[in-house]
């Protein structure tokens, strides 16, 4: 019976998602563009994405190229591509990197700094107050001769920020948006650290992040939007926002023992600590998580489209309610 009705529901969904227009017919993303480019940047040609590794540099130039492509100016002044530094431990860099090395005394292996490169785009707004858009575009490479190919964790929400961008390129926001695709998350976010601290124009200027870690994978077709306990001021905007699938609020009480908490899951949390509110868009999660079957066949494709239609609205209702002096 449960089949049935997933079934079911799928088939509601992919009627829904034809135009992948949402219900109030006031958003609409591009589903060609969204789909293509999760089937690439997922792709094993991009080896798992690993952090400071080929596929992951050659990762960064593909995100570069299809803001380029957009018509998506740099956030930056001479590059879409901020590059940092970070240095991995010995038996970080020998999880990281099994083949690299046979050496059999762990205290032996050295540490190691490898470039990362978060990269970065922006649309200008009416004011210079800025909404930080994040996905983190690194997965966990390759490992055990098997690549990891991230589709949902996190292509999907890199991919995102393509399809959110090109919807707002060519309004007029109130806020200058700015667009990251942010390296190494899985490693403890230094990428997203080097970012806040070293953020374009200053960091003062940053109202509010909305970050998209996992977003096309979930059989029950529902999306949790997380921070609300922290801030739930941010509510309001998300509370009239129609759609085919469940958006759900929670994840984010560290008082809630039946939902684990998401406040420090994902790059978010690099906001929040400097006091930045934050919204965090996002699956449970699947039997894919963190494994080598998390592959663009495996999403639900009909969910990720109304899932960043969903968000693209929450971006425009935001842009419109947030205070901006």
């Amino acid at each position: 019976m449960k089949r049935i009705l997933y079934f079911l529901l799928v088939a509601a969904l992919m009627v829904c998602c034809k135009q992948a227009v949402s219900e109030d017919n006031t958003i609409s993303v591009d589903r060609e563009l969204l789909l293509n480019n999760l089937k690439t940047l997922s792709s094993d040609d991009f080896e798992g994405r690993g952090f400071g590794t080929p596929g992951n540099y050659k990762a960064q130039q593909h995100i570069a190229n299809q803001f380029m492509k957009l018509g998506i100016d740099r956030a930056l002044d001479s590059s879409y591509i901020q590059e940092f530094s970070h240095t991995i431990s010995g038996k970080r860099r020998l999880r990281m990197f099994p083949l690299d090395t046979n050496a059999l005394d762990m205290s032996k292996i050295p540490d190691t700094t490898l470039i990362g490169g978060n990269v970065l785009a922006r649309i200008n707004g009416q004011t210079d107050k800025v909404i930080v858009i994040t996905g983190h575009l690194d997965h966990l490479g390759i490992r055990d001769g098997q690549i990891y190919n991230g589709a949902d964790d996190d292509a999907s929400g890199t991919v995102a920020l393509f399809a959110i961008a090109n919807y707002f390129k060519d309004k007029s926001p109130r806020h200058t948006l700015v667009f990251a695709a942010v390296d190494a998350e899985e490693i403890g976010s230094p990428g997203c650290s080097y970012l806040v601290d070293n953020f374009p124009g200053g960091l003062d200027k940053v109202v509010l992040n909305v970050n998209m870690d996992m977003i096309a994978h979930n059989d029950s077709l529902e999306l949790y939007a997380s921070g609300l306990y922290h801030y739930p001021q941010l509510k309001k905007p998300l509370i009239d926002i129609k759609s085919p699938i469940n958006l759900l609020f929670g994840h984010d009480d560290p008082n809630n023992k039946e939902l684990d908490d998401w406040t420090f899951s994902s790059d978010h949390r690099i906001f929040h600590n400097k006091g930045i509110p934050f919204i965090y868009f996002g699956v449970e999660d699947h039997k894919d998580y963190h494994a080598p079957t998390d592959t663009f066949e495996n999403i639900n494709k009909d969910f990720y489209i109304e899932a960043v239609t969903l968000i693209t609205q929450a971006i425009e209702n935001y842009d419109k309610y947030l205070v901006t002096e």
